[in-house]
């Protein structure tokens, strides 16, 4: 095959591969552009609204559960067509949907597509490029979930911006109509690149390490040959032949247990590296992004832009990371990138630190305001001033001529919830808490919100306030230093961990264990994902955001050691070379070329 014609399949090839980190992308950002109009049109309780949202999550638990012995089974080139076959199926029941049972069905065809793509396409990757360019062929799979993030929230805005035009005319049933119209468009968006993922799978070779491991020896050696020079896949060719007679070899002998450094050692590290990489907090940080901002303080039209160009430094640095990855190193992006995250997450600490001092509790207060209903919160002005009315003099002086924020943390039974931030300054609709809204809808969904509380005694227990928290807003000039911090964090995230930890998750399994170690690996990823998402608010509202942060920087301070001390350095590295290195030697040594 000529150089030119090998060029354009490893092109094509990321190009498919990306195509699934944009619809990984798409899956995780969609909900929250077309919730709210969802919310208008559906006609859907709160209790339905949730199992709805919290689909995706199911359904990613589910199939990423299985998709290591799915690729096995099928194939990696199979389950990429599946996983792009179930999302397509899952947009149009989702945008035609008229009914609760539709919606819930396409949103877990949505978590299933994504969970096998979270697990399929950095694994197909891993085994089909070249080592000189796996790394930043891996990464683009992170590029391009970043620019799905984009894509969501871009949606998001410019729907927002249209109906705030059909408003004005004034005409209610105009205005449902137009709402009903843009949660479903925005479905309907995601559709034509789920297609072109579909259709790409059927135009790009089989693993084949996969297809050797079934015996397929000269279809193995062809789909080395699409990718690489006929000199260079003899050369892997004949390394996969002889790490599959050592592995044969070794299991004659002793069994070859999975209890081998070879195999803990990779698999302990990539757990590892998953669970880190999410103990960041980037993923909260990324989810309740305009609330920390209007927190800092900026107006909410303000916080909403910077959510956009949050976004934006996100997919503009992970383009940066992509190319450097195999330039550099990932030992090196992993260790800059955390370090910097450590800086970042510090002085947004310390600016948050600063302002809640000022903190005081008015508990006392929002209990009396509880009804037998529940209670409803409007955080006006005329509400400040009769929560300040118990305060000392110097307390109350601290709050003169400033708008200040209101955070509230209630429970039923062992759920505990917390209200968003709220400001006195904000035309915003009330905050109406009751138990049916509050507690999660069934026991599946009790489960992933709190697996440790009974639903049964919390429908029957009262309404309880534990905390309620009173702060003076900061300066505008504030909230953009802490916004600039933030995409320092985000850029510093993007570059290191962001981008490496796709490379890391599929190239340090030895190829026995790869499909399903990534797995339980990513399984893993996903439980600290969940922890972190259902305490962030009642952690923030019980200790302040500054707390929070220095939690998450206290974490990478843990990774940035774990990827200096530990991690090995695989840049440029065959995947047969990586499994020889962690039988023979400990991982801070570093991989030697064995070529």
């Amino acid at each position: 095959m000529s150089d030119a014609r090998l060029r354009r399949y490893n092109r094509f090839l990321l190009l498919v591969a990306g195509l699934g980190g944009l619809l990984y992308g798409v899956d995780v950002g969609i909900i929250a552009s077309a919730l709210p109009y969802l919310q208008a049109t559906s006609g859907l309780n709160a209790e339905q609204l949730s199992v709805v949202v919290a689909a995706v999550l199911l359904g990613g638990t589910i199939s990423t559960l299985f998709a290591g012995w799915l690729a096995d089974w099928m194939g990696r080139r199979g389950l990429m067509i599946a996983s792009g076959a179930i999302f397509v199926i899952s947009i149009p029941m989702i945008a035609l949907a008229h009914g609760y049972g539709p919606l819930v069905l396409g949103r877990l065809c949505q978590g299933v597509s994504a969970g096998l793509i979270g697990v399929v396409v950095p694994l197909y990757l891993a085994e089909c490029l070249p080592a000189a360019t796996r790394g930043r062929g891996t990464a683009t799979f992170q590029w391009l979930l970043t620019l799905g993030i984009v894509a969501a929230a871009g949606a998001g805005m410019y729907f927002s911006l249209r109906v705030a035009d059909v408003a004005k005319l004034g005409d209610p049933k105009l205005l449902f109509a137009f709402k009903d119209q843009a949660w479903r468009s925005i479905f309907w968006v995601s559709l034509p690149p789920g297609l072109l993922y579909l259709l790409g799978g059927f135009g790009i070779s089989e693993s084949p390490r996969w297809l050797y491991k079934r015996g397929r020896r000269e279809a193995a050696e062809a789909a080395l040959r699409r990718s690489r020079t006929p000199e260079a896949a003899q050369i892997e060719m004949a390394e996969i032949e002889a790490a599959a007679a050592a592995d044969g070899a070794r299991r004659g002998q002793r069994g070859d247990s999975l209890l081998q450094r070879k195999y803990i050692v990779p698999f302990l590290l990539t757990c590892v590296v998953l669970s880190l990489n999410t103990a960041t907090g980037v993923n909260s940080i990324i989810g309740y992004n305009t609330n920390i901002l209007i927190q800092s303080g900026l107006s909410d039209v303000q916080a909403h832009w910077g959510y956009i160009i949050f976004t934006l430094v996100n997919f503009l640095t992970t383009a940066v990371g992509m190319m450097l990855v195999d330039k550099r190193g990932r030992k090196f992006l992993l260790t800059l990138g955390t370090a910097g995250v450590v800086l970042s997450l510090a002085w947004t600490g310390i600016l948050f630190l600063h302002n809640e001092r000022q903190t005081v509790s008015v508990v006392a207060a929002v209990r009396r305001m509880v009804t037998p209903q529940g209670l409803q919160l409007q955080f006006t002005p005329a509400l400040e001033k009769h929560l300040l009315a118990g305060m000392t003099p110097a307390q109350a002086r601290q709050f003169a001529g400033r708008p200040a924020s209101l955070a509230v943390i209630y429970a039923y039974g062992g759920f505990q919830f917390a209200t968003p931030v709220l400001r006195s300054d904000s035309a915003s609709k009330p905050v109406v808490i009751t138990r049916q809204d509050s507690l999660p809808a069934n026991g599946v969904v009790a489960f992933f919100s709190d697996p440790f509380s009974n639903l049964g005694q919390a429908r029957r227990a009262p309404l309880v306030i534990r905390q309620a928290k009173l702060t003076p807003l900061p300066s505008e000039s504030n909230g953009w230093i802490a916004a600039l911090s933030l995409y320092f964090f985000m850029a510093c995230f993007a570059i290191g961990p962001g981008c490496v930890v796709w490379v890391v998750l599929s190239e340090m399994m030895p190829t026995r264990i790869r499909s399903q170690g990534m797995s339980i690996a990513l399984l893993l990823n996903e439980a600290v994902s969940t922890t972190l998402a259902a305490v962030f608010l009642p952690m923030v509202g019980e200790y302040g955001y500054s707390t929070v942060f220095f939690i998450f920087g206290g974490f990478t301070v843990i990774y940035f050691l774990v990827a200096w001390l530990w991690l090995p350095e695989t840049k440029g590295k065959r995947l047969e070379e990586i499994e020889e290195f962690f039988q023979r030697h400990k991982p801070a040594e570093g991989v030697e070329s064995s070529a």
